[in-house]
């Protein structure tokens, strides 16, 4: 017997943040029920109309245990009919419009938008799901199973549906959306070992019946387009059927930005005869090769132009402009010739990926209809943007984001490390430059980055709707979505912790030199991890047993598993540093880490069992023993130090540390920051004043920084400031018992020089009344791919230092002053010459007001 209270009310206004479950309603004087419904589409609509038709069919049936039918002729055996379709194609559809008299002019030309609206007809309750295309049809018909409790992530996370008794709709309501952004997609990659194992076992490989899969879950996400699985695998060639699958699904195929004209990189390898990838002396060959390409892909899709060196490799450093724009026109002579049609007239980019961004800003052009693809450095830092008052182009700009990567200085594929608030600050910036033909992200093997995923697909339909504040609630609700709300605030703070710490550095870039002794750091990091980890446990018990396996790979598994690394190398620094030392416990930290080396293992087998094995080889990607960038064939236990039974033991006598102080101020009401033991910390969100302008404002990043939270300044489009006594500027108040000359370190988000000026991105930065000192965050990089930007991506942190001189201790202030847009300060720390070494900086050297008094 259901519950009273298992009803949900589906109310057809337009969603702001996210789609959770919705408020619960038994009003049947006001509302309908669904359950039961049959769904009506027209036989001859597109395929991914009918197929979205049983999907919600199927989902209905699955909430509320009533049987729902697909219908192609309209009947009466319902009470309630929900009528899907799409308007270029459903006559059926067209002829219900008429007769209902419903208005779909505000649909015309719309690309993939929907609209929902209610009708009563003698006694029978009508939810028309309208599409603009068929895309738009399909979403629509997905917002309802989203709305009704059935999450995307059913199938490819476990995720249960929850019963309910009725799905309520209310009468006379109604809901039109559309994406703000064209093209939302995914780039499978880097696939081996994991998800090339897993498919292997379970489909034969990256067959249609994989791609089925995905296709389904791109649907029930609104994505659009795809580069699929391109290592030693092709899409076209490798099954003959992933072409109608993708079709059928209305999923438009790309490929990788250094895969031209439809073909994959591997079938150079089959069918290239053993010829050099060189356009001088291979000209006929790639062509023949591309032409191919283009009259096998029928299928919708955005055509990939220019050419790298084979492989992913750069071109070599001879290659000139000249020739790759030759490249490009003939490229797109063949498309022209292959469709019957001006090249303009199918969707092409040209990705500006690593050293082809360097051709574009040395002069090299391709027609104003291709999309210029814009790429982050492949650690989710944006490389360029349009410069605002740049002309438009009629194809527009993408970007080509990361999740997950294999190159330098290392590569990070195990675990999700992307926390929203970066992602966000990121993509916000691309969005407010008008970038929105293509958004595309490299996924790696799609688990474990389901909860990236899910946000980086939301934001892409309308980053209007998500806010820098909003963040935390967006997790909240994709929590609620997977688990019911009643553990949803618990899980979105896991959520976001996890992602938070995964994100100081790449579990792969761990080691036991990462953290430092000094501040208690290894100590803090591991215990804030093993808080995470007992909580994480604590909420496992509560849950039903129809969620544990969705919460184990959504929520348990990368949080033990980050806790179980972070606990394994702390034992290895504990014995190195008990060895250096002679202690009696270098044997003890070496078995410990040994010990958590073992369960690494164990946590690795239990992923893999769950559900039957369903997930087997899905965490089978090494992570620990890397010497380079790239991975290590196993997993190797890090190198420990013993210390035979006859040692001559030292024994060390702790360190006394002297806490000094200084005076302290009358009438605070904000907190205030002191000297402790040589320095001063200072988060940035923690000011003491700020200067604003009409045109410039400061804005807190919730939850972005490495230890807190973060500031930048808006709108981010701003032209860079003068300096003068109205530029923005953020004040610190801090006491010192020092004098003479200190080190002031900037702590910052590792912001690339997206504009690509000589100075790169600047700020001033004063202490009292010196005069501001210009710095540059970002100009030492020049490509993005080496040099000092090694340091800053593994660190995921720009520290910049400047020297300033105070003449006096007692009460000073520092401010921060505005220059450019894009620069993110995360802390600032003094030295005033007791700064000890660290990884995330000294801890705030902060007493809230309320404690002044106590403190005194």
């Amino acid at each position: 017997m259901f519950s009273k209270r298992l009803l949900v009310l589906l109310l057809l206004t337009n969603p702001t943040v996210s789609r959770a479950q919705l408020p619960v309603s038994v009003d049947a004087n006001t509302n309908y029920d669904l359950a039961g419904a049959a769904i009506l589409v027209d036989s001859t609509d597109h395929e991914v109309v009918k197929k979205a038709a049983f999907f919600l069919a199927s989902d209905l049936q699955s909430v509320t245990t009533r049987e729902s039918n697909v219908i192609f002729i309209p009947g009466k055996d319902s009470q309630a009919t929900i009528v899907i379709g799409s308007l270029d194609k459903s006559a059926l559809l067209k002829k219900m419009i008429r007769q209902y008299r419903i208005l779909t002019t505000d649909l015309n030309g719309q690309w993939e938008g929907y609209k929902m609206l209610t009708v009563q007809d003698a006694g029978q309750h009508l939810l028309f799901i309208i599409g603009s295309d068929r895309r738009g049809a399909a979403y629509g018909a997905m917002e309802i199973s989203r709305r009704i409790g059935v999450s995307p992530w059913i199938w490819w996370a476990d995720v249960p549906v929850r019963k309910k008794m009725q799905v309520l709709i209310a009468r006379d309501s109604i809901l039109q959306d559309a994406p703000k952004v064209k093209y939302r997609g995914i780039f499978i990659n880097d696939e081996a070992p994991a998800l090339s194992s897993w498919s292997k076992e379970k489909f034969g490989g990256f067959n249609s019946g994989f791609y089925e899969r995905v296709f389904e879950l791109m649907l029930r996400l609104r994505s659009n387009y795809i580069w699929p699985a391109m290592w030693g695998n092709a899409f076209y060639d490798d099954d003959s059927l992933n072409i109608k699958v993708a079709d059928d699904y209305a999923i438009v195929i790309g490929t990788s930005h250094h895969e031209p004209l439809m073909r994959a990189h591997d079938e150079w390898r089959r069918y290239g005869k053993k010829r050099l990838w060189n356009y001088d002396s291979t000209k006929a060959g790639l062509q023949e090769f591309w032409t191919s390409g283009m009259k096998r892909a029928w299928n919708e899709k955005i055509v990939t132009v220019g050419m790298r060196g084979d492989g992913d490799e750069p071109m070599s450093r001879e290659t000139a402009t000249a020739l790759l724009e030759r490249i490009v026109k003939d490229q797109r002579s063949i498309i022209s010739k292959t469709t019957g049609k001006p090249a303009s007239q199918t969707p092409q980019l040209w990705a500006l990926y690593k050293e082809v961004q360097d051709y574009y800003r040395k002069g090299m052009r391709v027609p104003d209809d291709v999309t210029l693809l814009l790429c982050d450095d492949n650690w989710g830092n944006l490389r360029m943007l349009p410069k605002p008052g740049e002309p438009t182009r009629k194809g527009g700009y993408g970007i080509y984001y990361h999740f997950d990567y294999v190159g330098g200085p290392r590569n990070y594929k195990w675990i999700n490390t992307n926390p929203l608030p970066r992602i966000w600050e990121q993509m916000n910036l691309a969005w407010q430059h008008g970038v929105k033909q293509i958004w595309i992200v490299n996924v790696g093997d799609i688990k474990p980055m389901e909860f990236p995923i899910s946000f980086f697909l939301d934001y892409a339909w309308n980053p209007d709707r998500i806010g820098a504040d909003d963040l935390f609630e967006y997790t909240r609700q994709w929590a609620a979505q997977q688990f019911c709300s009643t553990h949803s605030d618990a899980i979105a703070q896991l959520l976001a912790a996890y992602g938070k710490f995964n994100s100081r550095r790449k579990p792969e870039l761990l080691d036991q030199n990462t953290y430092s002794f000094n501040y208690n750091e290894w100590e803090t990091v591991v215990a804030d991890f093993t808080a995470l980890k007992e909580k994480a446990e604590q909420i496992q018990l509560a849950l039903a047993p129809e969620f544990q396996d969705a919460y184990f790979q959504l929520v348990l598994h990368p949080i033990a598993a980050s806790s179980n690394l972070y606990q394994l190398y702390q034992q290895v620094a504990l014995n190195h540093k008990a060895f250096a030392e002679k202690s009696v416990s270098t044997n003890y930290h070496a078995e410990k880490a040994r010990e958590f080396y073992e369960r690494d293992s164990l946590i690795t087998l239990a992923y893999h069992r769950i559900n039957n094995g369903k997930w087997n080889h899905m965490m089978s990607q090494t992570h620990i023993g890397y010497t380079y960038w790239q991975q290590p064939p196993v997993n190797k236990i890090p190198n420990l130090k013993t210390l035979p039974p006859d040692t001559d033991y030292q024994t060390l006598s702790d360190t006394l540390i002297q806490i000094a102080k200084a005076p302290f101020p009358e009438n605070l009401n904000y907190p205030a920051f002191f000297e402790f033991n040589g320095v001063v910390s200072m988060e940035a969100t923690n000011f003491s004043r700020k200067q604003e302008t009409a045109e410039i404002q400061w804005k807190k990043l919730p939850d972005h920084g490495r230890t807190g939270d973060a500031i930048t300044s808006f709108p981010v489009t701003a032209a860079e400031s003068k300096l003068n006594e109205n530029t923005p500027f953020l004040e610190y108040e801090f006491y010192t018992y020092s004098l003479d000359s200190i080190t002031l370190h900037a702590y910052f988000s590792p912001s690339l020089n997206f504009y690509g000026s000589d100075n790169g991105l600047q700020y001033a930065i004063s202490i009292d009344e010196e005069q501001p000192q210009l710095i540059s965050l970002n100009k030492e990089d020049k490509t993005s791919i080496s040099g000092i930007w090694n340091k800053w991506v593994a660190d995921n942190c720009i520290v910049k230092t400047s020297r300033h001189f105070l003449s006096q201790p007692g009460k000073h202030r520092v401010r921060f002053w505005r220059v450019s847009n894009g620069v993110v300060l995360q802390n600032l720390v003094l030295d005033l010459g007791g700064l000890k070494p660290s990884y995330l900086g000294a801890p705030e050297t902060r007493i809230p007001s309320s404690q002044l008094l106590i403190a005194k």
